[in-house]
C-alpha cells in the first residue's frame, strides 16, 4: 500500500467540509493531517468535529508542517496569494479554490512562484474534472455539433447577505462574478479553447460587491458568447448551451451532475441523450490532483489557464464600471 497523501486545510471552512473531507475520508491515498484557522479555538473545533489529526497554531504553520504535502487553500480570495505562495514555497503542493486570486496581476504572481519553485499549483474547479464535462469537451473537439457558432452559460444561486459572509465582502474578494460566474467564464474557455474579448458587461452592485452580472463575450472566428450570475436570484439556474453549425449541445448544471444534471445533444433534429454518471465533482477533483501528485497527468487547471480567467474576469468588472 502507498503512503496517503497528506493534506493541511488552510481554513476551518464550509466549502472544505464537502469539497475535500469528504471525499478524503473515504479515500485510502490521502489523509487530513492538519487545519489552521484565524480561530485556534474554531480549529480546534472543525478537527475534532471532522476528525482531523492535528491543529496548526496559524497558517505560516500549517503550511509548514512536515507532515502536510498537499495544502487546500480555501481561504477568502483576498488570502489566496499569499498563503499560496507561503506553501509553495514551503515546498507543498497547493489545491487553490476559485476564484484563484483577486486579479490577473495576483495571479501572474502566483504561478510564477509554482514555476519558481517547481510547485504544483491546481486550482479547484471542480466540475472541470468530472466525466460529464470531459465527454462535453471531447464531444466539441470531435466537431459532433459543427463549429461553434455561439454559446452561453449562467450560474443564479441565493447566497444570503449574512454577517461575515465573504462572498459579500469586497475586500476580501467577494462578489457574484468572482464566485458564481467565474464557472461558466471557465466553461466557456474550457469547451472553446480560446480567450474571449469582452463587448459589453452590466451589472448591479451593492456596496462594491456585484450582486447580478451579464457580460457579453466575444471569441475569436466571430463566436459571441454570454455569461450570466446572480447571488439574489428568483431561482436556481446552472446551464451550459453552445450552438454549432450543425447541432446544439446543452447541460443543465454541469456544476454538480451528481446532484441531478441533463446532457443532450440535438443534431438535425435528432436529441441524444449523454451518460451524466460519475464520481461527485469533488472526488474526481482529488481523483485528478492524485493523478497529477503521481505525475499519471498535467494540470488541467492553475498556470496560464488560471491567469487568462482571471484576465477575462478583471475585463469583465471594467466594462461593467465595478466601483
Amino acid at each position: 500500500m502507498t503512503t496517503p497523501i497528506r493534506i493541511g486545510l488552510l481554513g476551518a471552512s464550509k466549502i472544505a467540509r464537502g469539497a475535500v473531507i469528504a471525499p478524503a475520508k473515504g479515500d485510502a491515498r490521502f489523509q487530513l493531517t492538519a487545519v489552521a484557522a484565524r480561530d485556534p479555538a474554531r480549529a480546534q473545533a472543525y478537527a475534532a468535529e471532522h476528525d482531523v489529526a492535528a491543529v496548526a497554531a496559524d497558517y505560516a504553520e500549517l503550511v509548514r508542517r512536515e507532515d502536510v504535502d498537499v495544502v487546500y487553500n480555501a481561504l477568502p480570495p483576498a488570502g489566496h496569494a499569499e498563503w499560496t505562495i507561503a506553501a509553495l514555497e514551503a515546498g507543498k503542493a497547493v489545491l487553490c479554490e476559485k476564484p484563484f486570486a483577486r486579479n490577473a496581476g495576483e495571479a501572474r504572481i502566483m504561478v510564477a512562484a509554482a514555476e519558481r519553485t517547481g510547485g504544483l499549483l491546481i486550482e479547484a474547479f471542480h466540475y472541470r474534472f468530472h466525466d460529464v464535462m470531459r465527454r462535453a469537451e471531447s464531444l466539441v473537439a470531435e466537431g459532433v455539433i459543427g463549429a461553434v457558432t455561439g454559446g452561453a452559460a449562467e450560474f443564479h444561486v441565493t447566497i444570503k447577505r449574512t454577517p461575515g459572509e465573504l462572498r459579500w465582502s469586497a475586500e476580501q474578494g467577494g462578489g457574484g462574478l468572482m464566485d458564481l460566474g467565474c464557472y461558466p467564464l471557465h466553461a466557456l474557455r474550457t469547451l472553446l479553447k480560446a480567450e474571449p474579448l469582452v463587448a459589453g458587461a452590466s451589472a448591479v452592485f451593492e456596496d462594491g460587491v456585484d450582486c447580478d452580472l451579464s457580460a457579453d463575450l466575444l471569441f475569436p472566428g466571430g463566436v459571441k458568447a454570454r455569461i450570466a450570475c446572480s447571488m439574489a436570484p428568483p431561482t436556481f439556474s446552472a446551464w451550459l448551451r453552445l450552438e454549432g453549425e450543425a447541432g446544439v449541445l446543452e447541460i443543465q448544471n454541469f456544476l454538480a451532475p451528481q446532484m441531478g444534471c441533463r446532457f443532450t445533444t440535438t443534431v438535425d433534429g435528432q436529441v441524444t441523450q449523454h451518460p451524466t454518471d460519475g464520481k461527485t465533482t469533488y472526488a474526481a477533483q482529488l481523483d485528478h490532483l492524485y493523478a497529477v501528485i503521481t505525475g499519471a497527468a498535467t494540470p488541467l487547471t492553475g498556470g496560464a489557464d488560471a491567469i487568462a480567467n482571471m484576465s477575462a474576469i478583471d475585463a469583465i468588472y471594467l466594462a461593467a464600471g465595478r466601483p
